[in-house]
């Protein structure tokens, strides 16, 4: 039988299934036209026979496309040679060549060691472990505060969600949230009471370069606060480029353009244009040599972390970003987001302006009357944007954007004629209910 969408429209005959997927209404289950089938190069395919130009990355994934045969020859080669091997009391000459690629393209002079995780959640969790344990090591057993920032997302796993900033739970499902302290992004005066206050029990501060939720970067005074803060209080900083790292802001890694490095610094997404459910942690050589000096081992391991496919694809993805130049597409595509972002907002009644950093950007929105664009009609949005023939994020007050790096201006400009499409079918009637 037929359903009605969010957006009033008749779908497509729903199938019944066993699948349960992620952060969909159970009502949503089963739509052909949100069941992908396949995708290649920037396009994504659903079941309904819609091929859909995808404005996401998939999820800040495919950085460089999808289809990639380099990552999948080097995939295949790794089942095939290998099929399974750990990092979990063993090592494999993958998982050390992998790491010790990242440690040179991160900064071999400040990064020592690598951990494998599995995504980006559960590397979240290694590190809350991680930075407690370093202190224990030091004598410091006292410091087990773990801070972020309002706004900012590190996963949805017990650690990773007690650490995300916005409500989306945590209390239902009885998240531990006690050792855990949040501020506000780019107030300094608001981190510089908490740590006045708790600094010698805070074992580490965990921020995004770009907030997730919002698209909204670290300020230069935030940083430079936080990094002095880090000096002063001796706490471990930890950088989350999840979704920031692999050229998505510009360089391979946001943090490159800091005045110091992280201690760690967490990658995912991009590590492997998404073809393997893989995360990093990357250690700098000072926290590393304190396990080393106490011959300490950190209480964490994952079946899947480290495999010879994982490893292969990571190598793969590095060795294809060189190849094709992946700073240089980015600070390309950057410059022409730069422009049409620009001309948007200048011509269309909704939109304030965008936030966000390189191919990392957020669309905020405005009612007719001047009022943020209500949250709640965002997925009517992204529905209408959808119809319209792309994918794109849902933000705050509006929508994200993140194309993949190998976008064509073509491709640039067809996206943001989606969106425009979408925007023009918000109707003010609409927002009006939605305000009352």
């Amino acid at each position: 039988m037929s359903r009605t969408s969010t957006n009033g429209t008749a779908d497509a005959v729903r199938t019944a299934q066993a699948l349960w997927p992620s952060l969909l209404a159970p009502s949503d289950h089963g739509r052909p036209d949100l069941c992908a089938v396949s995708a290649e190069g920037v396009r994504v395919r659903f079941a309904d026979g819609r091929e859909l130009l995808d404005g996401s990355s998939g999820l800040w994934n495919t950085n460089i496309g999808y289809g990639n045969r380099a990552i999948a020859r080097a995939a295949a080669e790794a089942l095939t040679d290998a099929s399974y091997l750990s990092v979990f009391r063993y090592e494999n000459t993958y998982a050390r060549r992998a790491a010790d690629e990242l440690v040179e393209l991160a900064g071999a002079e400040h990064y020592g060691r690598v951990l494998f995780s599995t995504s980006g959640g559960a590397a979240n969790d290694l590190v809350m472990k991680l930075a407690r344990q370093y202190h224990a090591l030091r004598g410091e057993g006292r410091r087990k505060i773990v801070v972020g920032l309002r706004g900012g997302y590190h996963g949805l796993t017990f650690g990773g969600f007690a650490l995300t900033g916005d409500d989306l739970g945590q209390q239902v499902y009885g998240v531990d949230q006690r050792l855990v302290r949040h501020v506000t992004p780019n107030d300094p005066a608001e981190l510089v009471t908490l740590l006045a206050r708790q600094g010698a029990q805070i074992a580490a501060v965990v921020v995004e370069p770009v907030l997730g939720s919002g698209a909204v970067p670290l300020t230069d005074d935030y940083l430079a606060t936080l990094l002095a803060l880090r000096e002063e209080h001796g706490f471990l900083l930890v950088a989350d480029e999840v979704a920031t790292g692999f050229c998505r802001t510009g360089d391979f890694f946001a943090t490159e353009r800091w005045p110091a490095r992280p201690d760690l610094l967490i990658a995912s997404k991009g590590l492997t244009n998404g073809t393997s459910a893989a995360a990093a942690v990357l250690a700098s050589r000072q926290v590393a040599g304190v396990f080393d000096e106490a011959d300490a081992v950190l209480s964490h391991g994952e079946t899947q972390a480290g495999t010879p496919v994982t490893c292969a694809t990571i190598l793969a993805t590095l060795a294809e970003m060189r190849r094709l130049d992946a700073v240089g597409l980015s600070h390309r595509l950057s410059a022409l987001l730069d422009e049409r972002l620009a001309a948007l907002a200048a011509s269309h009644d909704l939109v304030t302006g965008s936030t966000g950093a390189g191919c990392f950007r957020s669309i905020r929105l405005r009612t007719p009357d001047g009022e943020p664009f209500p949250q709640a009609e965002v997925p009517a949005l992204v529905a209408a944007v959808r119809a319209a023939g792309a994918i794109v994020h849902p933000g705050v007050h509006g929508v994200q954007l993140f194309p993949a790096l190998t976008y064509t201006e073509a491709d640039l400009d067809e996206l943001l004629g989606c969106v425009r499409t979408g925007l023009d079918a918000v109707t003010p009637a609409a927002l009006a209910g939605s305000a009352r």
